[in-house]
């Protein structure tokens, strides 16, 4: 372990997805608490203004400083992913250790439920569930979160599926433990590696998802600001004011390239087959 640390320490992609997952997060952080201009003041007489010193990104079409909307946009993005990931987590790691542990037609039934959610990607579950409740924030954290419950489901399912055949599970069994407490003491803490590195791989997709979401306005509503709705609205001035779509995606194109960059690191170091 210490070696594959050590290792993981001079991986320079991994270092560089842990610096930028790092300056995203305490953006979104600080955004919370202070921005360089309210990001909801319209200041019409400056208008579409390109990068200057006043406004380092620029400003949009009402006027409100872009530098400030990007970084008050992260706290969008990273929440719905955050809430996204631990929805889907937390049902599919419920569902793939209660189907790897128990089997029978309680594992089928759970196979098929995910199967069936796993056909219905997240924009589209977002569609689906917007027709009925409207949009916003709340609906795109449960549309992407129910996404991700068939992956969290089938990557608990086949390692409970491994480890219930261990010795050490069979020596639990044998000095009388119930099978509740041999799943919770010891089958899932065994799980936890897994279930990290596939998180911080899905945190990327998720704010993608909210990105795309917020483009087909089923995410944040107008006047708050969200990556992929800043997207939207700069599509109408593309040639006057290009800055307008160039900062917000390269926001999105930064923080999905640092997680990345993060989750292959963190991989490398938890995957017990790894030298």
């Amino acid at each position: 372990m210490s070696r594959r640390w050590g290792r993981a320490l001079r991986d320079r992609a991994l270092v560089a997805g842990l610096v930028v997952t790092v300056m995203v997060v305490g953006t979104a952080v600080c955004s919370l608490v202070y921005t360089p201009r309210d990001p909801l003041r319209m200041e019409l007489a400056a208008r579409l203004e390109a990068p200057s010193a006043s406004h380092p990104m620029g400003t949009d079409q009402y006027g409100r400083d872009l530098l400030s909307r990007v970084m008050r946009g992260a706290v969008a993005s990273l929440a719905v992913g955050a809430v996204a990931v631990g929805i889907g987590m937390g049902i599919g790691v419920i569902l793939g250790a209660a189907g790897g542990w128990v089997g029978g037609w309680l594992d089928e039934s759970a196979l098929r439920v995910a199967d069936a959610v796993y056909g219905f990607p997240a924009v589209l579950s977002a569609l689906l569930v917007t027709a009925v409740f409207g949009p916003g924030v709340l609906i795109s954290m449960v549309a992407v979160g129910i996404a991700y419950v068939p992956v969290f489901a089938r990557l608990t399912r086949a390692n409970v599926l491994a480890l219930r055949v261990q010795e050490f599970v069979t020596a639990a069994k044998a000095l009388g433990a119930r099978d509740a407490a041999i799943l919770w003491r010891h089958v899932l803490p065994n799980t936890v590696s897994p279930l990290i590195v596939q998180a911080t791989i899905s945190f990327p997709l998720a704010i993608l998802a909210e990105a795309a979401l917020s483009y087909l306005g089923l995410g944040p509503q107008p006047p708050h600001p969200s990556w992929g709705l800043m997207l939207r609205e700069a599509q109408n001035f593309l040639q006057l004011s290009p800055w307008y779509a160039v900062f917000p995606g390269a926001a999105i194109a930064l923080a999905v390239l640092g997680f990345n960059l993060l989750g292959d690191g963190l991989r490398d170091i938890l995957d017990p087959r790894s030298s």
